[in-house]
């Protein structure tokens, strides 16, 4: 299943291992996802952590582990879920230069962005999936779900911190947390009994669309 979190703070003062710390605190909410391996990534230059919790299916290997860099260190990657039409997307774009390092297809989604930028790639994509793609050098955060948006993504403010990840669960583990119920949301559950796109049951807390 796997699941991920992270945030971008505009407090760019904090030392790495704060970071670290605090998305290394939020991922753990999130073993239920991904009970196999976890890892955090952080650039406290940019403010930014990522924290990623794994379920191994297509490679066990270290070579799976994420968030996954790409091999020029530009892109980071955190992925939910499985891109069905990985292998031929992986023929597609050949052997990268120092070949591939494992065969799972995070590793051929990081380098279909490298190759055909965010909207290129995502538009060759055929799986589930939600995921979060940091890039060093232009300093954006890209999400994306699904069409179908069967894997979820919560995003949102609290305070000077943009925050996101698989479960709200994740998002109130952030320190300081200060989520107040969204009445209307509220409204909108008792009416249909579940809450659509792109609400979600905290005020200024969204769930990414499909």
């Amino acid at each position: 299943m796997c699941g991920f979190v992270g945030f971008i703070a505009r407090d760019r003062s904090r030392p790495e291992e704060e970071l670290r710390a605090k998305v290394d605190k939020m991922s753990a909410t999130l073993r239920h996802r991904g009970p196999d391996e976890s890892d955090v990534w952080a650039d406290a230059e940019a403010g930014v952590a990522l924290g990623h919790r794994r379920l191994s299916i297509i490679d066990l290997s270290p070579a799976g582990r994420q968030p996954m860099i790409s091999p020029d260190g530009r892109l980071v990657l955190a992925l939910n879920g499985e891109i069905y039409n990985y292998g031929d997307l992986r023929r597609e774009l050949g052997s990268p230069e120092g070949g591939w390092r494992g065969v799972s297809d995070t590793e051929v989604a990081l380098a279909a962005f490298a190759r055909w930028g965010a909207e290129g790639a995502l538009g060759r994509f055929n799986g589930m999936f939600a995921l979060a793609l940091w890039d060093r050098r232009e300093r954006t955060l890209f999400l994306a779900r699904d069409r179908m948006g069967e894997k979820p993504l919560y995003y949102g403010w609290q305070g000077g911190t943009f925050l996101f990840g698989s479960e709200l669960k994740a998002l109130r583990a952030y320190p300081g947390w200060e989520g107040e119920i969204d009445r209307g949301a509220l409204a909108l559950l008792l009416r249909h009994g579940y809450l659509p796109a792109p609400y979600s049951i905290y005020r200024g807390v969204r769930k990414l669309s499909a």
